[in-house]
């Protein structure tokens, strides 16, 4: 059960990470654009999606990816309190 947690969580962490440089990479003109860019916004993209469809830009500022963000670190401590309660 360990193994799976330890899979899970990683799994978790790499995505999280992958979300905040795709995040900065809007800051980096034409970073988008680059084949890690594209790369990641295939991966990135979906997920993001479904958060600035609710929560609208404020000016300027899309503070969707933030939610994003505090809901993948929700989930992954969700799982971690799931797998203590069932090992």
């Amino acid at each position: 059960m360990g193994l799976i947690y330890q899979f899970l969580a990683t799994a978790f962490e790499v995505y999280f990470i992958a979300l905040i440089i795709y995040i900065l990479m809007s800051w980096l003109p034409g970073a988008r654009e680059s084949s890690f860019g594209e790369a990641l916004a295939m991966i990135c993209e979906p997920y993001l999606e479904f958060f600035r469809r609710i929560i609208p830009p404020i000016g300027m500022l899309d503070i969707s990816p933030l939610a994003a963000l505090f809901l993948l670190r929700l989930a992954r401590i969700g799982l971690k309190e799931l797998f203590m309660m069932i090992g």
